[in-house]
């Protein structure tokens, strides 16, 4: 963990953490941001546990790259995919993402936990329900991909908005032959214009690839955690 994530934490701990999203009679599901007709938002979902640079890498080419205004990053109270165990409290991971994403147009908010929806397809909806002005396309990573096929209606996704992919060392071949990649074939768009395209529309963007993950990161800690452990007290 970084000196900043935790200096983040340490300034939030005694005092309560003030969502992006609240609940209240008088305006609920409050926009997180600038919200005016046809700004286009990316959305990087996942459960941010831990955020890393590899979250702010995805998320600072699709400003540049692909013309997006803003980027919300949805973190997940828990991935339906993924065991619970393990995966720190969403509190926590709201902090940390929100020290990492130091970027007027990167937004954290744990929208999930208020809209209540478990799964992405149903936040999607609801989203686009509630800010029907804005233009949303979905961000992740090429190593999510091919397990993309397993999310909840993951066609209903991409009839939803576009998807756009970024390579991650390692994955190069499995994002090219992944399943969503041969089920919408002709969907393959330029990653200059799949943000302005009608869904279905999906690219696969190459370039720089960050090497971070959530699931190294976390194993390095533990590597760590299990050497501190084995070492005779002083």
């Amino acid at each position: 963990m970084t000196a900043d994530v935790r200096s983040a934490r340490g300034k939030q701990r005694g005092r309560s953490l003030k969502h992006p999203f609240t609940r209240s009679p008088f305006n609920w599901l409050r926009p997180p941001g600038p919200v005016a007709p046809g700004l286009r938002i990316g959305l990087l979902g996942g459960s941010f546990n831990p955020p890393h640079e590899g979250h702010f890498h995805v998320s600072a080419e699709a400003l540049k790259r692909l013309g997006v205004d803003y980027v919300w990053w949805l973190v997940t109270p828990q991935n339906p995919l993924k065991p619970s165990a393990g995966t720190a409290p969403l509190h926590d991971r709201i902090l940390d993402a929100a020290a990492l994403a130091r970027h007027p147009r990167i937004i954290v908010m744990d929208i999930e936990r208020v809209l209540g929806t478990h799964y992405t397809v149903d936040t999607l909806r609801a989203l686009r329900r509630r800010f029907p002005q804005l233009r949303f396309i979905w961000l992740m990573g090429s190593d999510s991909l091919d397990n993309f096929r397993r999310w909840h209606r993951w066609t209903d996704i991409v009839a939803q908005l576009p998807v756009a992919t970024f390579m991650r060392p390692g994955s190069v071949l499995a994002a090219l032959h992944a399943k969503p990649i041969q089920r919408f074939a002709r969907a393959r768009r330029d990653g200059r214009v799949v943000a302005r395209s009608k869904p279905p529309a999906l690219a696969v963007i190459d370039g720089r690839r960050s090497p971070q993950s959530s699931t190294a990161l976390r194993a390095a800690l533990a590597r760590g955690e299990a050497m501190v452990s084995a070492m005779p007290p002083c």
